[in-house]
């Protein structure tokens, strides 16, 4: 088992005094089998009322509301969690879906079909990029997903972007470059293109570096392999998510777990601050 803190600090200054609208947080992990939350603390300044709900997704959202004017926004989340996913290739996969290409019964195809639609612009940029990978032979699925996984790792560059918003998958094989959250949608849109159900993901990876950086904010994709679940893979790191992850959100599409979100009214123009710290107890 490991135990790891997880620190989040966002802050707004604002160019004069504005008033907050209610503020959407996807800030606390998902807990599960794999991971357990051991303490959760979220300080908000001005003074908030929280709310806590379950979105469509099941994801923990905290909804923020203000009622005085301000000029500025300071958000702390502070989180101990413990995550059990130590052997993350130590998984079945059914029968039925070992091999590619297979079908899912009705009702899993039911359930699933939301995560397996993309734009028809996006299959027809992704097909001859699919083609280096898979040619229509039979193999097995979880070998296909992780020749995916690592070749994105291995033929683009990373690239830190502070900008909001996701690169779509044409746009990032065009640049052979781009972010955590450019690979993980690459990846996504890549599975579903395969007749995959895949989903996006957003948290924490704990990966302490040479500048003294111990983690921060990440993203990565699902794919549901029948008899196993949701698996992460990681086309940044171009391995399969395990204990160093941190799932906080998942989505349909990536442009929807921001971990803040939120408007003001007043005069225009702020300045942002993240810092993200996650250290190993």
């Amino acid at each position: 088992m490991r135990r790891l803190k997880i620190l989040h600090r966002t802050y707004y200054g604002f160019t004069g005094s504005v008033l907050l609208e209610p503020h959407r947080l996807l800030l606390r992990p998902r807990e599960g089998y794999d991971l357990r939350i051991e303490l959760s603390k979220l300080e908000i300044s001005p003074s908030a009322t929280v709310r806590w709900m379950r979105d469509e997704f099941d994801n923990s959202v905290a909804i923020a509301t203000f009622t005085a004017p301000t000029q500025q926004l300071a958000i702390v989340s502070e989180v101990i969690v413990q995550l059990y996913d130590e052997k993350p290739l130590d998984f079945f996969v059914a029968d039925y879906a070992v091999w590619y290409p297979f079908t899912n019964d009705a009702d899993t195809s039911a359930v699933l079909r939301p995560f397996m639609q993309s734009p028809s612009q996006v299959k027809q940029t992704l097909k001859p990029w699919i083609a280096n990978f898979w040619r229509g032979e039979s193999i097995e699925t979880y070998a296909l997903l992780a020749r995916l996984c690592t070749g994105i790792h291995e033929q683009m560059e990373y690239r830190a972007r502070e900008e909001p918003g996701v690169q779509t998958a044409s746009e990032t094989l065009m640049r052979g470059a781009g972010s955590c959250r450019d690979f993980a949608n690459l990846f996504l849109d890549a599975a579903r293109f395969l007749g995959l159900a895949a989903r996006f993901v957003s948290g924490y990876l704990h990966a302490p570096s040479a500048d003294g950086r111990s983690g921060s904010t990440h993203a990565w994709a699902e794919v549901y392999l029948p008899g196993a679940g949701w698996k992460g893979f990681d086309p940044t790191l171009g391995e399969v998510v395990g204990d160093k992850h941190i799932a906080v959100a998942v989505a349909r599409l990536p442009d929807t777990v921001s971990p803040v979100s939120g408007s003001f009214f007043g005069p225009t123009g702020a300045t942002l601050n993240v810092g993200v710290w996650v250290s190993e107890l």
